[in-house]
């Protein structure tokens, strides 16, 4: 991985191109983050960066978190995420990371936590088919039969009506729109997993789309 930062998902909204085409974008509030802790392979057995994002209430620190980000300098943070970095052994305890490490067109992907919907039923969960909807059908939206009667149980893994949303989810290939570094700002093309206000993790894409 070449480069990697933390951020909050602002909300969408839209940009224009030189050519008046108009783009949907996501902003992201990316950074400054700071390094929490350097991974080193004499004494852990691999290089990697723990990056911290977003000042967290000195009152909601526990004392082993209070003791982890003084050793490196830093606030308490809210949202903390390791990184194996390809250049990790130039990075530093404390040091600040910010938006101006990626450029517009950059391709990345952004790791979030999906919105939640609450429980579902099997056909807006696993797209299920329906059945008939006239009176007589009496079977409309129920998902069917539980599988064979022999084992006389439900097996582990079947698709059922259950919690839906509210996963880690990865969006790949994404295409940085532009750099706002004043404002600490990313414009990503097209949406990005999670709620407005959910923390996400930005990452060099790890492949490249297909032409």
């Amino acid at each position: 991985m070449k480069k990697a930062i933390l951020g909050k998902k602002v909300g969408m909204t839209t940009i224009f191109d030189d050519n008046s085409n108009a783009i949907p974008v996501t902003v992201i509030l990316a950074g400054p983050c700071h390094v929490t802790q350097k991974k080193t392979l004499e004494k852990d057995g691999y290089e990697a960066v723990q990056l911290g994002f977003d000042d967290k209430k000195t009152k909601l620190v526990t004392k082993p978190e209070k003791g982890h980000f003084e050793k490196s300098g830093v606030t308490p943070k809210k949202f903390v995420r390791e990184f194996k970095l390809d250049d990790a052994a130039n990075y530093e305890e404390g040091q600040e990371v910010s938006v101006s490490i990626f450029e517009a067109g950059d391709k990345v992907d952004i790791t979030g936590i999906s919105k939640g919907k609450g429980f579902a039923g099997a056909v807006k969960r696993h797209n299920f088919n329906r059945g008939p909807m006239g009176h007589g059908s009496m079977y409309h939206r129920r998902p069917g039969s539980g599988g064979a009667t022999d084992p006389a149980r439900v097996f582990k893994g079947s698709r059922m009506p259950g919690h839906m949303g509210h996963e880690r989810v990865t969006a790949q290939n994404l295409e940085i729109a532009k750099i706002l570094p004043e404002e600490h700002l990313i414009l990503i093309k097209g949406a990005v997993p999670g709620p407005k206000k959910g923390y996400v993790m930005i990452k060099s894409t790890v492949k490249s789309s297909k032409k």
